[in-house]
Parts: C-alpha cells; sequence; structure tokens
C-alpha cells in the first residue's frame, strides 16, 4: 500500500531497504522515495498516512518535516522517507544502510 500510495502520486525512485538483519536498527524497513516539491512530497505522505489508516487502521506514530525537502512518516517497523530529489542526494540512506538489503521498485 505504501509503494501503491507513492506511485499514485507520481513519486520516483522508491526504494525499500531491509534492515532486519542489522543490530540496532531503528526499524524493520526503510522505504525511501524521490518527489520534485514540497508541494508532491505532502501528497504523497498525506495519501500514504490515509491509505493505511483507511485499510489497516494504522496511526502514523510519529512525523517530520511537513514543511521541509525531507518527510519522515514512522510507523515503528516501517520508516518512510520522501526526499526531494537533491536532498536525497545529500544524505544518501541507500549508502549509508548499505548492509541492509535493498530493493529498487521500478
Amino acid at each position: 500500500m505504501i509503494v501503491e500510495g507513492i506511485k499514485e502520486k507520481k513519486g520516483k525512485e522508491v526504494t525499500i531497504i531491509n534492515l532486519d538483519e542489522i543490530s540496532n536498527s531503528p526499524c524493520s524497513f526503510f522505504v525511501i522515495c524521490s518527489a520534485n516539491s514540497k508541494t508532491q512530497i505532502n501528497a504523497i505522505a498525506n495519501k500514504i498516512e490515509k491509505l493505511l489508516l483507511d485499510n489497516m487502521n494504522l496511526k502514523v506514530w510519529k512525523q517530520e518535516g511537513r514543511e521541509s525537502n525531507w518527510r519522515i512518516l514512522d510507523y515503528f517497523d516501517i520508516i518512510i522517507h520522501i526526499f526531494h530529489g537533491d536532498t536525497r542526494l545529500k544524505y544518501q540512506l541507500e549508502e549509508l544502510w548499505a548492509d541492509g538489503i535493498i530493493q529498487n521498485i521500478d
């Protein structure tokens, strides 16, 4: 459902990182995607929140960055990172967590 929400709002470069085998990781999975603007970042985040609440009764535990180039939705076991393209390049989470199992979604 998370990837569905990202794609519906035209998010791109979707990556899932499985962190289960990394000791002391902050969660089980990162879902990362890129967007072209703050408006698109928020549209993606809002769509994901709605899909997870409506279909699985999951409420976001914590979120950050509503007005920034990097929005985070924390669902305990899954943390979703929605980046503006330049910000994603700067922080390079895929490289930082390269010990995880990385899956790129077309």
